[in-house]
């Protein structure tokens, strides 16, 4: 049987009350200073919340064509008569049926156009910047910062009482420089996913995951004491447990709350601690640049071995493969270290040059802050909801929505701030160097020296 721990105990929501606060989408933009995260991550498929996944490979080529099927030619756009949505067809799927509602509702029309997952961000863009493109795009939060600075995403105002109402961090993501510029439906982190048939208890510390799994690769039981994506350019997003867990990561914190981009901690104490414990799970062979998007859950699915660290992404396979599983928080270390995830956050957002802005954001502030909506997004990809009430009533459905929670507990958010376009590609490089055998402390110099020239220096 199938067993997920964790015990985040989700808070009691009464009815959904929503006062759209504000209507002109074209007032308060306000820009970022520097360019944002081109190829960050985003949290879609395997391994998509990390820079070696489908995020690299964006561009603004292409038109797909309509929600019931792909067709030639660019994705419709907004007409000032219809509600134009643009989105991957995965969610392209889940949001068309999601809209009657509101159609029956209003009496306009929704169109859901299906663009390629890794164009849609740089077509929205560009699309939008030539005013044209949709009324509303679903995407990642951590495109933020590029959308704000070329003036693409109009702010949306929800009432404080909503906005209790969904998981803090979630609307911590979706917040630039003081404003908020999405609705979020959905939180994810990476979390521990153990094999229970081979691992039936729950590792009390990354050192004893690691004693753990030696054992069970000299027993001839795995072949692998853990399966994680690495790969030959890196992953920043994976091993951010690890380069943060004494208290370091990429950027400082702000007091209010976000990302101070002007400079970057790689090079940091706290940072380098957190690089010296990724060089030791390197040396002892639980992490390994052979293991990418490629094979990082084939492995764990053929029993290769019983410990992965992967997201919510990774479930439909594993139960197809029939692993009896559980998911739990990623193991701190024994001396203190805690690693926290990065938290991937989806959203909607409207556009800037929406032709029904109006319209736009009566559904982002009022529909999509729904259980209707929340879950049935929900019920397409399996990633817990981001307002608590929908997270409530998916627990009666998958018991895993409460694990994913305890091992989202105490994540950052991934800086949505434009200058973390500078960090993926060196950062992620440096880990697989530091895991392949390179001094921590000279490789983390070195990426620190690569992001400050990129942010002019700093």
């Amino acid at each position: 049987m199938k067993r997920t721990t964790g015990a985040i105990a989700m808070a009691g929501i009464t009815a959904l009350l929503l006062t759209a606060c504000g209507g002109d989408t074209e007032s308060e933009d306000p820009t970022s200073p520097a360019a944002d995260e081109a190829d960050a991550p985003e949290g879609d498929d395997e391994g998509a919340t990390s820079d070696a996944g489908d995020a690299a490979d964006e561009t603004a080529a292409g038109g797909e064509g309509d929600a019931a099927g792909e067709t030639a030619g660019a994705p419709a756009a907004s007409d000032g008569t219809s509600l134009v949505i643009w989105a991957d067809d995965l969610r392209a799927a889940a949001i068309e049926p999601l809209t009657e509602t509101f159609t029956a509702d209003t009496g306009v029309e929704v169109k859901v156009q299906v663009v390629a997952q890794e164009k849609l961000r740089e077509q929205f863009k560009d699309a939008v910047g030539q005013g044209a493109g949709p009324d509303i795009t679903i995407g990642a939060h951590d495109w933020l910062g590029e959308l704000v600075q070329n003036n693409v995403v109009a702010p949306v105002q929800i009432a404080p009482d909503v906005a209790e109402q969904f998981v803090p961090e979630s609307i911590e993501a979706v917040t630039f420089e003081g404003q908020l510029y999405a609705v979020p439906y959905s939180v994810e982190s990476l979390a521990l996913i153990r094999n229970t048939d081979l691992a039936p208890e729950v590792p009390a510390s990354m050192e004893e995951l690691v004693e753990n799994g030696q054992a069970m690769v000299e027993a001839g039981d795995t072949e692998l004491i853990l399966a994680q994506e690495l790969g030959k350019e890196g992953n920043a997003y994976s091993m951010y447990p690890y380069v943060s867990a004494y208290g370091g990561g990429i950027f400082p914190l702000l007091e209010e709350g976000g990302f101070d981009g002007s400079k970057a901690i790689l090079d940091s104490p706290e940072t380098l601690q957190g690089a010296e414990k990724l060089a030791w799970l390197g040396e002892v062979g639980a992490l390994s640049t052979n293991q990418d998007a490629s094979n990082v859950i084939p492995n764990f699915i053929d029993g290769k071995a019983a410990y992965m660290v992967s997201g919510p992404w990774a479930i439909d396979q594993i139960t197809e493969g029939g692993i009896n599983y559980a998911i739990d928080p990623i193991p701190d270390f024994a001396d203190g270290g805690e690693t926290a995830p990065f938290l991937g956050v989806q959203t909607f957002y409207v556009s800037a040059e929406s032709l029904n802005p109006q319209i736009a954001q009566t559904f982002v502030q009022e529909y999509v802050p729904t259980e209707e909506i929340q879950v049935g997004m929900f019920e397409a990809d399996r990633r817990p909801p981001a307002l608590t009430a929908a997270a409530e009533q998916v627990q009666s459905q998958d018991e895993d929505v409460e694990a994913w929670s305890a091992a989202a507990e105490g994540g950052t958010p991934m800086p949505n701030i434009p200058q973390m376009n500078a960090v993926w590609g060196p950062l992620g490089k440096a880990t697989a160097d530091i895991v392949g055998g390179a001094d921590p402390a000279e490789r983390m110099a070195t990426a620190q020296t690569e992001v400050a020239s990129a942010l002019g220096g700093r």
